[in-house]
């Protein structure tokens, strides 16, 4: 039954998001034809067969049964419908190929247009209700390097501090997991290490390295201290006595000055006994009274060694050892690194909301161009429909927020992909057109007719191609 229940949760969420974005691609193309004096015959959202239809005027509205994308039918015009019967009459004063080529121009690209502004709008709102935060890179000193890592693999090692990112000073601290900057044409990440600067150049292959690493993509670099955000009751940390506030400084006898690094040595450990020291600062002070765990008051802090056996934790992405601890948040860890927060003017979110339009336009026209070259996995890096569901439900089960931004890339990638000059997309139409209008002669309708097929039979393979990369994939 649960099983049935998330199927249906992944179908609604990714119906939710292709319903969107067609509605909006195709009430572009809609909105231009009659504003044009065309004649719409049918707005559709889905492909037949028709569940729901309605006709109000001269135009039919209609929801189709597949819902992987949707067609406006404008009088005169060769489009999904293959249909001809206008090619033996002569052009209608209402019909799409009696207007000039400047007009249907607009029409034809009105959907990706459109599709553009929506992204733009839900990224405005999206700075609307939110705040701009984060943590200045200067306060970071250094950083913690995983072993085997695509970071330590560049080259990078635990004691570096981040300088530069592509040439650019690194000013926010999160800008260097900004995935622009990760996959631009040359990533070079430059450190400073034992009084020297170096510089590290990625793969050439970023984008597929960064998909296997998943939706979490950790690329192998943290930052978080070993400072205790709160401790689990019943568990060995609450019984050795450690509580929020208390930073862990060594395991056994090496110390610790990161998070990662210390949850490295507690999985290392497999179980057996670990032997803790931690601090403990002079506000927060309560002696442990346990009689395993010794404690010496210094300038400013308790510290304390406890002695703890780390338990075993089952989860579905496997097993691993905790004893009991989470890392900090909030207050602890503002006042750790001074995080920045402000709330974005009205201005701000604007411009911010264009930013980010743009960022992630060049990003997915920088990763098509990168696979159509062959420097990037064609099947790693693209996804159908299966994985649009899986990206869309880990987004809305994060918040409706990854929700909508993950509906705004969307609707960019759609834009995108709509333009390219490939038959039967906008962009094979758009073609035609542009042809027509250097030449001043209008291709063939025998010719168009031939090229509509040949490139509905090539999106329907394509489309193919996708959903058996997607279960391969599973």
């Amino acid at each position: 039954m649960e099983t049935v229940i998330e199927i249906l949760e992944y179908f609604i969420y990714v119906l939710l998001a292709i319903m969107v974005l067609v509605f909006v691609h195709e009430m572009g193309h809609f909105l231009f034809a009659k504003l044009f004096k065309m004649r719409v015959e049918r707005f559709s959202v889905g492909f037949p067969p028709v569940i729901l239809g309605k006709k109000f005027g001269e135009t039919e509205y209609v929801i189709g049964a597949t819902p992987l994308g949707g067609y406006v039918k404008i009088s005169g015009m060769v489009d999904e419908s293959m249909d001809n019967d206008f090619a033996e009459s002569p052009p209608q004063p209402w019909e799409f190929r009696s207007k000039p080529v400047w007009q249907r121009i607009v029409v034809i690209t009105a959907g990706v247009i459109f599709n553009i502004i929506l992204a733009g709008i839900i990224f405005v709102l999206l700075k609307v209700n939110s705040e701009d935060v984060y943590i200045p890179a200067e306060n970071i000193s250094n950083v913690y390097v995983t072993e085997g890592s695509l970071m330590h693999d560049i080259g990078l090692r635990t004691g570096d501090r981040l300088v530069l990112v592509n040439g650019e000073p690194l000013e926010r601290f999160d800008d260097f997991f900004n995935i622009e900057a990760l996959t631009a044409s040359e990533l070079k990440i430059t450190v400073e290490r034992d009084g020297e600067q170096l510089t590290f150049t990625g793969p050439p292959d970023i984008m597929t390295q960064l998909n296997r690493l998943g939706s979490d993509m950790d690329i192998g670099v943290s930052y978080l201290p070993p400072l205790i955000g709160g401790v689990v009751e019943n568990t060995p940390a609450s019984e050795a006595g450690l509580q929020a506030g208390d930073r862990i400084v060594r395991i056994d006898s090496t110390d610790v000055m990161f998070w990662q690094q210390m949850s490295e040595r507690i999985q290392d450990a497999e179980g057996l006994p670990i032997t803790l020291t931690w601090i403990r600062p002079d506000s927060l002070e309560q002696p442990v009274m346990n009689s395993d765990t010794s404690y010496v008051v210094d300038a400013g802090f308790a510290a304390y060694t406890g002695t703890v056996s780390p338990t075993e934790i089952v989860t579905e992405t496997g097993t691993h050892f905790g004893i009991g601890i989470y890392d900090a948040s909030g207050p602890l860890l503002w006042e750790e690194f001074g995080l920045v927060r402000n709330a974005y003017t009205p201005g701000e979110a604007v411009v911010g909301g264009i930013t980010d339009t743009w960022v992630h336009t060049k990003l997915i026209i920088t990763g098509l161009s990168r696979m159509i070259s062959g420097r990037e996995n064609l099947r790693e890096n693209m996804g159908g429909p299966i994985a649009i569901a899986k990206v869309t439900k880990q987004a809305a089960d994060h918040s409706w927020a990854a929700f909508w931004r993950i509906v705004a890339i969307l609707s960019i990638t759609l834009a995108i992909v709509n333009i390219l000059p490939i038959p039967a997309l906008d962009g094979g139409h758009l073609m035609f057109l542009i042809y027509e209008g250097i030449t001043r002669r209008e291709p063939s309708f025998k010719l168009r007719m031939i090229m509509q097929n040949i490139g509905m039979l090539v999106l329907f393979a394509f489309m193919a191609f996708l959903i058996l990369n997607d279960i391969l994939r599973l």
